[in-house]
């Protein structure tokens, strides 16, 4: 059976997606910062729950150690933070270390584990704040320029791994109805992640560095 990795597979919209790829006979590896307070994640069948701290070298170090060469059809970085709603250097530098640095270090040491698999894809959370384009308010800025600087870099990686066969995207999974979307969010979680699904089932190598939502639009940059 196939197997997907989700990062902050303990709450949210990295839960969904591991119950529901777990209900379709996926083999689930599943991460969080304290897999033993991830109760709902480790009740899930067909579901390994494995510590990572993403945004730390030596918690990456020890979980890529752990997991050694074992192939990985679809990674899918998710977790994330918000970070500050006002200046705040630390805060701010937090938020690209979480957002932007994490996924590109993962990225990279869980290479060779997608380059081995059948699927070979790999996925970032982003949002479509992140675009520039569709920049009107000006909110948000400080997470606005982490999802716009992840969105770079994930193009960057597409680009230099795209004669390798591997394919990357990036994914704005909606306003979901989760602890950073808040209840009156339009999309529950399992709406979400059945449209990012169909999504990334159908994307080919031939789209790689392409930037959608959950209902398969392209976002400008």
């Amino acid at each position: 059976m196939p197997t997907i990795l989700i990062t902050g597979a303990n709450r949210g919209i990295g839960l969904e997606m591991a119950k529901q790829y777990a209900t379709d006979g996926w083999d689930v590896i599943g991460t969080a910062r304290n897999p033993e307070k991830a109760q709902e994640l480790n009740e899930i069948g067909n579901a390994r729950t494995m510590q990572l701290d993403a945004a730390d070298d030596a918690s990456v170090e020890s979980f890529t150690s752990e997991l050694g060469d074992r192939p990985i059809d679809l990674y899918v970085h998710n977790a994330g933070i918000y970070g500050p709603q006002e200046f705040d250097r630390d805060g701010w530098l937090e938020l690209m270390n979480v957002n932007v640095v994490a996924p590109v270090k993962l990225a990279n040491a869980l290479k060779n584990n997608v380059a081995q698999s059948n699927d070979k894809k790999m996925v970032v959370i982003s949002s479509q704040v992140g675009s520039i384009a569709e920049n009107e308010s000006g909110d948000m800025m400080y997470y606005r320029s982490s999802k716009a600087a992840v969105n770079q870099a994930w193009k960057s990686l597409a680009n230099q791994w795209k004669d390798e066969g591997l394919t990357l995207t990036m994914m704005h999974p909606g306003w979901v109805q989760t602890d950073m979307g808040g209840p009156h969010a339009d999309l529950t979680p399992a709406e979400s992640v059945s449209g990012m699904r169909q999504v990334i089932d159908n994307i080919d190598h031939a789209q790689t560095g392409a930037f959608h939502d959950y209902s398969g639009r392209e976002i400008p940059w």
